[in-house]
């Protein structure tokens, strides 16, 4: 039986189909809730030129996970149109037997002069990010003084190249909540769909706090109060995404819910059921696998004895989602700087993780230590050795091949 037929699969019997790569470690924009400038200033310490794997052994790499199932590409970074000639690339992955799908996620300050070169080259598809309408807000949120101007323009490019565009939206309370309703305004009726992300947790650098997340079922009832919406039904199994249409025709909308709702649609696990997608009936900031259940329940507090399993003050007479909901929260606001560092800065007794590593998605992403892909460098811990020769900041700083 050929590699092939018998398709990579996670300890769950998923099927592993796309795999993402990550090209460069580097970006131009400096974004609060990913690189903040206080941390990735200029002397921080970014892999060097050397470690960085070829086009050839990324797709020679590429051609082994396709025998093993794969069927979809993506290429990230960083910022992956900094790494120069990145068509190249494209185009030598396109030519692999298997992979149906190679697709990018940018920032779209480098797209608009790349853009026909990426579709020439056999890129399907292109995700980018733009945070606001206003600019104050996005200038604000990348702080690299990049206008939403120049992002537009870049999706404009794409489109006029025939690749299919999303663009992805993360929304942070306080910040740029209230521009839910103009992105989703712009957005409607464009072709383009946007796709509100739930700000995440990234170890210690971004200053993540739950109190600063906006939960799906939140923006899902603020955009369904102005224009009503219904759910779709999954493209594919596993689908990180959930989907709504506008029932007026508007196109659709995508919400992914990393926080409040962590990837576990697909899970087969014993007495696991499939989540349910949220609706606008959901109260705004609870998301639940199952807001009927919910609602049906009342919920009452325990104020003693501790529970061993939720704490002090743990949910009683409700569904299980609703104690799981209380559970991660407490969970997530009881991590500390151990349970939640860089990588490279592994917890006392834990295997060191290579920085390079692997991404594959079934129904939720998977971190694969060896080999090293997703890939930032060949093998071992992050180099630390300073390197100052460039700033990397546009075209004529382009990483090389």
């Amino acid at each position: 039986m050929a590699a092939g037929d018998l398709p990579a699969a996670d300890t769950r019997g998923r099927p592993l189909r796309d795999l993402r790569i990550s090209v460069t470690d580097r970006c131009q924009f400096r974004c609060t809730y990913c690189m903040p400038r206080d941390i990735f200033g200029r002397d921080f310490a970014f892999l060097p030129r050397q470690d960085l794997l070829t086009f050839e052994e990324l797709t020679r790499l590429g051609r082994v996970f396709a025998g093993l199932g794969v069927r979809k590409l993506r290429l990230t970074g960083g910022e992956p149109l900094l790494r120069r000639d990145l068509e190249r690339l494209v185009a030598m992955l396109a030519g692999i037997d298997g992979v149906e799908d190679i697709a990018l996620t940018t920032k779209g300050a480098l797209l608009a002069g790349k853009a026909r070169l990426l579709a020439d080259a056999g890129l399907r598809r292109v995700t980018v990010s733009l945070d606001s309408l206003d600019d104050a807000v996005f200038m604000a949120l990348n702080d690299a003084a990049f206008p939403v101007a120049g992002v537009l323009d870049a999706i404009a490019a794409a489109a006029g190249a025939g690749l299919p565009v999303k663009v992805n939206m993360v929304v942070k309370r306080g910040c740029n909540d209230q521009s839910v309703l103009p992105m989703a305004e712009h957005f409607r009726g464009s072709g383009h769909v946007l796709r509100l992300i739930e700000f995440m947790d990234v170890g210690t650098t971004n200053g993540w706090r739950l109190d600063d997340v906006v939960a799906a079922a939140e923006i899902i009832a603020l955009i369904g109060g102005r224009w009503p919406v219904e759910l779709l039904a999954p493209s594919y199994p596993g689908e990180v995404a959930c989907r709504y249409r506008y029932r007026d025709g508007g196109g659709e909308i995508g919400v992914i819910a990393s926080v409040t709702q962590p990837f576990c649609r697909g899970c087969p696990a014993p007495g696991c059921r499939p989540r349910d997608r949220y609706t606008p009936a959901c109260s705004p900031g609870r998301a639940t696998t199952c807001a009927a259940r919910c609602a049906a329940a009342p919920a009452t507090r325990r104020s003693a004895p501790r529970s061993p399993r939720y704490g002090r003050g743990a949910l009683t007479g409700t569904p299980s989602c609703a104690r799981s909901q209380h559970a991660r929260s407490r969970r997530w606001r009881c991590r500390t700087s151990a349970a939640s560092r860089p990588r490279g800065q592994e917890r006392p007794g834990r295997t060191p993780v290579p920085a390079g590593r692997l991404e594959v998605e079934p129904a939720m992403t998977c971190v694969i230590a060896e080999p090293c892909i997703d890939v930032k460098d060949k093998a071992g811990p992050p180099c630390r050795r300073r390197d100052r020769s460039r700033r990397w900041a546009g075209d004529r700083h382009a990483l090389p091949g």
